[in-house]
């Protein structure tokens, strides 16, 4: 296990410097998206992408991309069951119809043969989540996504400085989303950014999430409407239709700060999963998401498959580890399609996926079986008491 880090705030002193910045500006127009720009430069920077546009949230985000990419109505976008319903959400935002693939058996994330075998005449793109930190296999699914001429976006709202053979997640794909909701390893309360390297679809993301501006523009400093063009009466504002999806100043000025912050940020993760990964030696029914050779896994949580049989239940595990000093732990989402929203649901005239019980039956398998375990400690003595719990927890089992 690697050194125990020193505790570290969750916000600090440059949140609330950044903060005030913004503040002592009285929200002046002059001064107006000065500290969105700066965080989207250094967010492009540290994920190594050409541009970086900031969202209100991490759903928003995907449903920018795809309207962006040109996905609607009559389009299929291919994505996994096993993650937040966020995902197939921005789908039918942008008037798609999301088809459920099945997740890999090991690594829980989209598998690339469950993918090609959903594709049919109407799909359009891959929607693969990088699940707890853990980057889906994009050199596959890019792949496949070339042979079959797919646009694909990563969701990494749960993985932050995470790789997939040396390469960032958030610079492999033809864009990626993340979120900064308050779980994740940045948070600035509510808000995301979209990655991209592609300068046209970079644009179209910026009008979309600007309510359709014509001046707006994705390169650095050019993320507002100038004074002298928004005074000019005959001026025209709206190239095209689009959202109000922008990121207020205030949201934005603690995301910078966390991005300054993100690898110490990232390193707590990671320390909490070192030590329950320790805490799981020698243990035969608690399997970890497996992470293979070339893969960086940033730990958003720490999840294990219960392979117990009838020995005990999930509600058993989670009884006796809080007893032990646990702080509890979380189940996984149910399944997206299995979710009153969506189940038996038909979305386009065209689909062909009956949204029911053994439409993905390795997903089905495994999701009742997981159990989540806390990372987000930023004092090492919580991360040892959980850690500790744990590993009282399966002596208990044993």
């Amino acid at each position: 296990m690697s050194p125990s880090p020193l505790e570290i705030a969750r916000v600090g002193p440059l949140e609330r410097e950044y903060v005030l910045e913004v503040l002592s500006s009285q929200f002046r127009t002059s001064t107006n998206s000065q500290m969105t720009q700066r965080l989207e430069q250094k967010f492009a920077q540290v994920f190594e992408s050409r541009f970086a546009i900031s969202f209100i949230n991490g759903t928003a985000t995907m449903h920018a991309v795809l309207a962006a990419a040109g996905i609607g109505a009559g389009d299929e976008v291919i994505v996994p069951p096993l993650t937040m319903a966020s995902t197939s959400f921005a789908v039918l935002h942008a008037g798609a119809t999301p088809v459920f693939a099945d997740i890999d058996p090991c690594m829980w994330t989209l598998c690339p043969k469950s993918v090609e075998q959903r594709i049919t005449s109407r799909t359009k793109a891959i929607l693969p989540v990088a699940i707890y930190g853990l980057s889906a296999d994009m050199d596959a699914l890019m792949s496949i996504a070339k042979r079959h001429h797919l646009f694909v976006l990563e969701d990494d709202a749960q993985c932050f400085l995470g790789k997939c053979h040396g390469r960032i997640n958030g610079s492999i794909a033809d864009a990626s989303s993340f979120s900064f909701q308050s779980s994740k390893h940045i948070t600035s309360g509510e808000g995301g950014m979209v990655t991209t390297n592609d300068a046209e679809l970079a644009d179209r993301v910026r009008r979309f999430n600007s309510l359709g501006y014509a001046a707006v523009k994705a390169g650095a400093g050019k993320g507002k409407i100038t004074r002298e063009t928004i005074q000019d009466p005959v001026y025209l504002r709206h190239a095209s239709l689009g959202w109000n999806y922008r990121m207020p100043e205030l949201c934005a000025a603690v995301a910078l700060a966390q991005t300054e912050r993100l690898p110490e940020l990232v390193q707590a993760r990671i320390h909490a999963a070192n030590a329950y990964a320790q805490a799981l030696q020698g243990c035969k029914w608690l399997v970890p998401q497996h992470v293979p050779e070339g893969f960086v896994h940033s730990y958003w949580t720490y999840a294990v498959a219960l392979n117990c049989g009838d020995a005990f239940t999930w509600y058993d595990f989670r009884r006796k580890y809080r007893e032990m000093g646990g702080d509890g732990i979380y189940a996984a989402w149910q399944l997206t399609y299995l979710e009153p929203a969506f189940r038996n649901q038909r979305f386009s005239p065209e689909q062909t996926q009956c949204l029911a019980p053994g439409l993905c039956p390795v997903a089905e398998s495994l999701q009742p079986r997981l159990v989540q375990l806390k990372t987000n400690y930023f004092d090492p003595a919580a991360t040892e008491r959980a850690a500790t719990a744990l590993h009282n927890t399966i002596k208990y089992f044993n």
